[in-house]
């Protein structure tokens, strides 16, 4: 008996010391750090009826568990879209892009670079990509170079491959070479 009074003198203390105190953990864990999933070197598949569409690459996500869900990637990412057979129509590069879930929209900024299968480039500051329509647009200043011309303006619409494209305020073209018949518009 006299044992059994031993353990229990010795093992009540250690129990009382084990309690934490909820201050002490919110001290140390936020209720918005628990809200957010980081991943490094991340590559993500986004596909419809079961064909790849696009592959996401980049150094640093960050899922933000919200009443309104939204991932970053605030490291920059590379973004590549695919046809029906797996070939690469278009690429993206940015250095900073958000994701929201409940709208489907990707928005890219800072050095934003999309370069076609045709060898098309576009640059701009800021970029929108709806995966559901899968257009991009842009309200901001853009640069379109093709192998004949620089095109200027505020504002773009495309399809993701960036093969139909629409300028919304065109301020200049430059022609790159001259047109058959000599004549340079």
């Amino acid at each position: 008996m006299r044992k059994i009074v031993a353990i229990l003198f010795v093992s009540i203390p250690l129990l009382y010391s084990c309690e934490n105190d909820i201050v002490e953990i919110n001290k140390i864990y936020s209720a918005e750090d628990a809200q957010v999933e980081v991943g490094k070197k991340i590559e993500l598949l986004y596909s419809t009826n079961g064909k790849i569409r696009a592959r996401l690459l980049t150094p640093e996500l960050l899922r933000h568990h919200t009443k309104d869900p939204f991932t970053e990637m605030p490291k920059g990412l590379k973004m590549y879209f695919f046809n029906d057979s797996m070939v690469s129509e278009s690429k993206l590069s940015a250095k900073y892009g958000i994701t929201y879930e409940k709208s489907n929209e990707m928005i890219v900024r800072d050095s934003v670079v999309v370069i076609n299968l045709k060898g098309e480039k576009l640059e701009t500051e800021e970029l929108v990509w709806n995966e559901q329509t899968k257009k991009i647009t842009s309200n901001k200043f853009v640069k379109i170079q093709t192998i004949d011309e620089i095109i200027y303006g505020d504002g773009i619409e495309a399809n993701s491959d960036l093969t139909n494209y629409k300028i919304k305020k065109i301020r200049g073209t430059i022609r790159l070479k001259d047109n058959p018949l000599g004549e340079n518009n």
